[in-house]
């Protein structure tokens, strides 16, 4: 049963990642979560988002698009770029791996996905951008009418 969804699309500028968390943050917040449960949501997105911009369009500007799902006590984050895509997804998953290794935090991002959401599937194809599906599981949901 799907109880509700939202989708979101904007440049890939910097400065609209925070905008994108604050979107998810309050469309996740029907879920009545806890801070620290949201506090998880909002690093995950922005984690997301910031690849999208700073891998996915590089140089270029391009489209971040951002869907959100809710399913019973499940949120479900889709968030992709059409950007130059990933070469090696097992790769970049590693921890501390990074082709940016003058920007501060390199290296962390899908680490930080994983660690605070309950799933995180990651596609993508050269050319063609990067699809980054995160689900987050809400314990103790009274979802707010």
């Amino acid at each position: 049963m799907l109880d509700n969804s939202m989708k979101l699309e904007f440049p890939s500028k910097s400065q609209n990642e925070s905008f994108a968390r604050v979107v998810v943050a309050s469309f996740a917040s029907q879920l009545d979560p806890t801070i620290d449960e949201l506090a998880d949501v909002k690093t995950a997105v922005s984690e997301a988002v910031t690849n999208a911009i700073i891998h996915g369009y590089e140089d270029t500007e391009g489209i971040v698009y951002v869907e959100c799902k809710i399913i019973n006590n499940k949120l479900e984050i889709i968030i992709k770029d059409n950007g130059q895509g990933i070469r090696d997804i097992n790769m970049v998953m590693e921890p501390l791996y990074t082709t940016k290794p003058e920007l501060e935090r390199s290296g962390m991002g899908f680490t930080v996905m994983e660690t605070f959401m309950d799933e995180l599937e990651v596609k993508s194809e050269v050319g063609k951008g990067t699809h980054i599906r995160m689900v987050k599981e809400f314990k103790s949901v009274s979802i707010k009418e």
